[in-house]
Order: structure tokens, then C-alpha cells, then sequence
């Protein structure tokens, strides 16, 4: 063979050689950016939709406080949640719709509506539905009407403060729609007394009742199913009887005060569950009587009831305010009950056992199929078709929920294509974004774990309540630092990782009275960190958390854990510069982050701000300031631009290049830019482009992240809604 022949099969084949020496590169890239031999699990991208933000599966996670069926119509059943809004099932797909992300929402930032306080059916009506709505009673809520079933909606005059995530939200139905009359209802709030509307919710007046000022007000109303009578709780005072479909009212003696839940059986007879003794009541024969199982420990508390749609004498009952509560049937109306053995069917296999019934919000009978029973509870939503059994066979039913609070995002260059850290379930590695996580990220733990210790030497969980932050090193991506802990004990410490999040392992150490709340790491060392702290001085590890030392020059952390800000930030290329920012001042540290100075201020003071660097480009970050806008620097801070095209910037996040340029990385700024908000990226930071323009931000978006796998990728995380995610158009566009 000449050397002509051999040009020609070079010439012929080029482009095998090319593809094996990019895969070649890539092993050797992966080889050199790992730690252990622990193969990275196959992360699932076939199937990424890209014409509107589309929901990451986890599988409910948040409190899911009522459950709601149809009297007259098989599998027409609601769910509502306290800070999610509320769903409708769709049997035969098995999942469940959100019907109530079109409800107005008061700011980028926060969703007031999304606060479910309560949910009422027409019974004569299948079409029609009421819901209350309204996070915090200190301001105003609304009440909503729908004549199809939740896909419109027409709001009502009654604007009362709403509690829908304030406490003892899992208790009874505040609002409800008399059976023997659609225009007749009646609303129970925390502050404002009982209201009564005699047209269909379009008007309302404050009835006789009397008002309670703990916050909790009217807890629950019951009509009787076939007379004038309803019935109505008043938290820690009582039971109170109308004759009058609601106009008077009158106290029943010696009623049980901390009511949760109060229905009416089909002949008459009240039934109500309570918080403490008596647990369950009930009055017959105008006489109370404490029916609460026997042997219960005299402060549990019960808070599911449901009354059997055909057998008045068939109740059943549940445990609430503890994990995996018993739930007790009862066929001769509470005189005895025979406690259900539990078996669980996993759908979601993150979801511990324990889990079950954690805080039960609600149990009901199936009014088609008695047999069928659904419960409700702090993760999640139970099915069961065999109530009547000995051992009781209940299957998760979340699928299409998802209602939770994000905390962090990641989205390394290799490994996961996203890393979740959450309130309440510490956080996944999403290898599949349309299916429910196998586990969640936990720890291994390793000595004595002082923070984390109980009595003797039991520990509690080894997986964390809150993360906060998840961060990782730029230049060996598999190596990561996570921040967070145990939220109702007050006590916060880090994990790391050198598989890309597969295997965590807690610090050697451990700074005492700490919370820690940011991390930023050195593009080169994954040994080497800074954190900043809630309400102290940050720190330093220039050995993986072995040793620290204090920072010095810098403001005291924010207040955690309710804290969305990134203060702290790595330089994209030099490992001995960090950047952050506080009150209109931008500090750098050049010595690794143990000194901090000034070098840029008379920035606007703003309390929403989020910092971040780019990729392999020294000395360059930006800098979102919400309503006073978006600012960037190329040379470390000693000047700031403000890029006057924005006239405000809720978030910012560098992404994977989504066409070659010198800039080597593709910037997402949230924020509003002639009057109209959305999604804008750049390549170059002069020519921006619109990325949404058909497909608007997910509500109350808190965490904004860009893939550095996929180009054009981009990941909201949400104050309640779980995460979305979205490929831009842009992509093709954008130069």
C-alpha cells in the first residue's frame, strides 16, 4: 500500500478515528475526575419533553391533608395538600391531576394560594367544587368555585386569612356544602368565626358562633345527613349544635374540646376524634360517651374518621401526631374495635416504613366500594380494597403529587444529571427524571456522631430532615459536600462524597454549635472547602473536614434553614480566590478563603441575591439582586456592571455551552426585562435571549440550576410544587 492508498483511507474514514479518540478522551477525563471504582449508575435521558417545564417524579413527600369522594360518582376524589394546592384523581391513568397551579400567585417568590385550608363537594352536584385557599391566616385568603371539577375556577367575596399551612391544618373540613341544599354553605376560619352563604358561595354572612383566639378557630362542621341539624367544633372550647341550617347555635354539654375530625352517621348519630381524652366520642341520645379504643396511652392522639356510606353502625378510626399510627374498624359503632394489621405495597421504595400514616390527615371509605378505604398522611397518599381483612394490604397512590419544598439543586458535569436537596426528605440522585427515586441520599456514619446522638448509643436516621446545600468541586465533579440536618433538633452538619453522590461520608470532625448553610469548593482540591454558617463566621477545610479554621472579614451567615440566597461562591479557575456578597459589598478572599476584603460596594443592599461563577474563567461572576437587577464582573469583583437590560433578576445560573463560543458556558438569568418576566440566556453576555416565551416559570421557583451535561437543560426547584425541568429552544438560536 502507497501512501497515496493510505491518504485516501484516512480521508474515507476520518471520522472513526475522531469518534474513538473523543471516546478515549472521555474514559481517560472520567478516570482522572473519579475517586473509588464504584460505577456511576445509568442516568436515563432519552425521554426529556422540551416544549413546557415538565414535573421531576419523586412521589408526593409533603403533607397531603384531606381526602375527598364524591357521594354519587366512582372515582371522583380530590386530594388537598397544605402548601401544593389540590388534586383530582384520574382513575385511569392512576395518578393525579393538580388543578389549582392556574390560581393567581402574589409574587415570583411566593404563592399564598398554594395554601390548601379546605375542600367541599356538591353532593347533588358532581360537576361543582369549593376550596378555601390561603398559606397564613395573617393575611387575606379566597374561596374558589369551579363548576368543572377544578379546570376553571371562579373566585367568591369571602376573603378571610387562611391557614392552610399553619397548624393542626391536617384536622376536620371547614368548609361544607349541605346535602339537602347546593346554595346552602358554611366556612369555619382560624380568626374570623362561621360564615354562611345561601348562594352558592357568592355571599357571605358571619353567623352567631362563637369565635376562638388560639389560631385554630372552627376546626370542623358536619351536616346531618336527613334533617336541619349541623354540627361544628370550636378548638379547645367545643361541640356546637344549629337547628337552623346555621343561623343559631348552642353548645352541647360536656362535649369533647380538642376536636380534629366530626362527622354524622346515616342515623343520626355524632362521631368526633380529638387530640387528647377522650381520642373518640360519641353522641347519641343527646349524651356523650368516650368510645376510644381500648389501652391507648391517655395523651395519644386520633384525628382520622370515617363513617361507612350504607352501615351507620361501621366506623373506622386512626391514629394521628406520630409515624405508622394504628387505624381501627369498628362494626358496632365504636363499641368494640378490631386494630387492622398493616402490610405495605411500596410504590415509592424511598419512602421508609415508618413513614406510614406519619401524622394521618385523613381516612376515608370508598362511598361506591366500602372495601376500599384511602388515607392520607405527611408523604403521602394509601389505597386498600380489603379493609375488611384481618391484615390490611395498603398501596402508595401519589403518582402525579408532587408537593415538595426545594432547598438546593446540582447538576454536575458527570455522574447524576441532578441532585435534589429538599425540607423534610433530605434530598435524591434523580437517575431517571420521570420515575420515583430508589433511595434517599443518606450518610454512612462513622465514629460518635456528638450532634446526631440520642441516649446510649443509638443515633437518630442517618439521612438528614433538610439539605441545605450540595455542591461540587469543578474540576473532579464527582466529588461533592453536602450541608444540612436534623431540623426539629437544631442540629446541622456535612457530608461528603467522591462518587458523584452514590456514597456519602459524614466530617471527621464536626464544629461545634454550628448550622451550616452554603459551601463553595475549590475548582481544583475537593479537600479544600469554605461554609458559611447561620449566624456566625464561616469556615474553612483545606483537609475534607478533618480540621477548620475560622474566616475572618466577613459579616456573620444568614439565619437557616428558610433561606434560598447564595452568598458564597468559588472561583471558576483559581482555587486560592472566593467570592462573596452582603449587603451592597462584594468581599474576596485570596489566600483560600481564610481572609475576606471588600473589593466592590455601593452595590444595592438587596436581601434575595444569588452569586455564582463560571466554569474555567478566572475572576468572572454574576450577580442576581432581584428587583434592583442583574450585575457581572470579569476581574474579581474590582468593578461590577449592571446589565441595564434587566430591570430585575430573581435568580442566576451557568449552564453547559449550548453552541461553541469563547464564552464556553451558557448563562440563565430569571428575571424581567421590559415589563415581561421569564427565562433569559446569553452566550456572551451582550445578546440575550428569551428561553420560555411559550412555556412560563413554575410558581414560587426558589432554586434555579443549569445542566452541565445536557446543553439547553434547565432545573427549577420549587416552595412546594417539587422540581420542573425544561430544555430551551433557545438553543438552536442562540449565538
Amino acid at each position: 500500500m502507497n501512501a497515496i492508498q493510505i491518504i485516501k483511507i484516512c480521508r474515507q474514514y476520518w471520522y472513526i478515528a475522531l469518534l474513538s479518540l473523543l471516546v478515549v478522551t472521555s474514559l481517560l477525563w472520567l478516570g482522572d475526575h473519579s475517586a473509588g471504582n464504584s460505577p456511576l449508575p445509568q442516568v436515563n435521558t432519552t425521554t426529556l419533553v422540551t416544549d413546557a417545564w415538565q414535573p421531576v417524579t419523586i412521589g408526593g413527600g409533603g403533607y397531603i391533608t384531606g381526602i375527598y369522594h364524591h357521594p354519587q360518582e366512582t372515582d371522583l376524589i380530590y386530594a388537598r395538600t397544605d402548601n401544593g394546592g389540590y388534586y383530582r384523581w384520574q382513575a385511569s391513568q392512576q395518578r393525579w391531576l393538580a388543578i389549582t397551579d392556574s390560581l393567581p400567585t402574589t409574587s415570583w417568590s411566593y404563592d399564598h394560594y398554594s395554601g390548601g385550608e379546605a375542600l367541599a363537594l356538591d353532593p347533588q352536584n358532581p360537576d361543582l367544587v369549593y376550596i378555601a385557599v390561603g398559606k397564613y391566616s395573617d393575611r387575606p385568603g379566597a374561596v374558589y368555585k369551579s363548576f368543572d371539577r377544578g379546570a376553571t375556577w371562579q373566585k367568591t367575596n369571602l376573603a378571610l386569612g387562611m391557614g392552610g399551612d399553619e397548624d393542626l391544618r391536617w384536622g376536620g373540613e371547614r368548609l361544607v356544602v349541605s346535602p339537602n341544599e347546593s346554595n346552602l354553605l358554611l366556612f369555619g376560619s382560624r380568626r374570623d368565626g362561621l360564615w354562611r352563604s345561601l348562594d352558592g358561595g357568592l355571599n357571605w354572612t358571619q353567623t352567631s358562633l362563637p369565635m376562638a383566639d388560639n389560631g385554630i378557630g372552627v376546626m370542623a362542621i358536619a351536616f346531618a345527613p336527613q334533617e336541619e341539624s349541623v354540627y361544628a367544633s370550636v378548638y379547645d372550647d367545643g361541640i356546637y349544635q344549629s337547628r337552623d341550617r346555621g343561623i343559631t347555635w348552642q353548645r352541647l354539654a360536656d362535649s369533647p374540646t380538642k376536636v380534629m375530625q366530626l362527622k354524622v352517621a346515616l342515623d343520626g348519630i355524632v362521631y368526633a376524634t380529638s387530640n387528647r381524652s377522650p381520642q373518640v366520642s360519641k353522641y347519641e341520645s343527646e349524651r356523650w360517651s368516650d368510645i376510644a379504643p381500648k389501652g391507648i396511652l391517655v395523651h395519644s392522639s386520633f384525628n382520622g374518621l370515617s363513617l361507612h356510606p350504607q352501615q351507620a353502625e361501621t366506623l373506622i378510626v386512626s391514629e394521628g401526631d406520630k409515624g405508622r399510627g394504628k387505624v381501627y374498624y369498628s362494626r358496632d359503632r365504636g363499641a368494640s374495635w378490631q386494630p387492622k394489621t398493616i402490610d405495605l405495597n411500596k410504590t415509592v421504595t424511598w419512602l421508609a416504613p415508618e413513614f406510614f400514616n406519619d401524622h394521618n390527615s385523613a381516612i376515608a371509605f370508598d362511598p361506591q366500594d366500602p372495601q376500599q378505604v384511602w388515607l392520607s398522611d405527611w408523604f403521602s397518599i394509601w389505597h386498600t380494597d380489603n379493609i375488611a381483612s384481618k391484615n390490611v394490604t395498603w398501596t402508595n397512590r401519589v403518582r402525579g403529587i408532587e408537593q415538595t419544598v426545594l432547598l438546593t439543586l446540582a447538576a454536575p458535569p458527570v455522574g447524576a444529571m441532578l441532585l435534589s436537596g429538599l425540607a423534610d426528605q433530605d434530598g435524591f440522585y434523580h437517575q431517571d427524571l420521570h420515575d420515583y427515586p430508589q433511595s434517599r441520599l443518606g450518610f454512612e456514619p462513622q465514629g460518635r456522631l456528638s450532634q446526631f446522638k440520642l441516649t446510649g448509643d443509638r443515633y437518630l436516621d442517618n439521612y438528614f430532615q433538610d439539605t441545605l446545600h450540595i455542591a461540587y468541586c469543578q474540576n473532579q465533579p464527582l466529588h461533592l459536600v453536602r450541608l444540612g440536618g436534623q431540623r426539629w433538633r437544631n442540629q446541622y452538619t456535612g457530608v461528603t462524597s467522591n462518587d458523584g453522590g452514590i456514597t456519602w461520608q459524614p466530617w471527621q470532625q464536626i464544629p461545634a454549635n454550628r448550622q451550616f448553610m452554603r459551601s463553595a469548593i475549590d475548582p481544583n482540591n475537593p479537600q479544600h472547602f469554605v461554609v458559611t454558617t447561620s449566624e456566625a463566621q464561616p469556615l474553612v477545610t483545606f483537609d475534607g473536614g478533618a480540621s477548620w479554621r475560622e474566616v475572618t472579614g466577613l459579616p456573620n451567615g444568614e439565619t437557616a434553614p428558610w433561606n434560598w440566597n447564595q452568598p458564597l461562591a468559588a472561583d471558576g479557575a483559581n482555587g486560592d480566590h472566593f467570592y462573596y456578597y452582603a449587603e451592597g459589598k462584594i468581599y474576596r478572599s485570596e489566600d483560600g478563603g481564610l481572609t475576606f476584603d471588600v473589593v466592590a460596594q455601593d452595590l444595592p443592599s438587596q436581601e434575595a441575591h444569588i452569586l455564582t461563577t463560571v466554569p474555567q474563567r478566572e475572576g468572572e461572576f454574576w450577580l442576581s439582586l432581584d428587583g434592583a437587577g442583574l450585575y457581572h464582573s470579569t476581574n474579581g469583583g474590582l468593578s461590577v456592571d449592571k446589565i441595564n437590560k434587566f430591570t430585575a433578576a430573581h435568580l442566576v445560573t451557568v449552564g453547559k455551552a449550548i453552541a461553541p463560543s469563547l464564552y464556553n458556558s451558557t448563562i440563565y438569568v430569571y428575571g424581567k426585562v421590559k415589563g415581561e418576566s421569564g427565562l433569559y440566556l446569553t452566550a456572551n453576555g451582550r445578546s440575550w435571549q428569551r428561553g420560555d416565551r411559550q412555556a412560563p416559570m413554575p410558581k414560587t421557583t426558589k432554586v434555579l440550576v443549569a445542566s452541565q451535561q445536557q446543553p439547553g437543560l434547565i432545573f427549577a426547584g420549587t416552595d412546594g410544587r417539587g422540581i420542573y425541568y425544561y430544555a430551551t429552544k433557545a438553543q438552536s438560536k442562540i449565538k
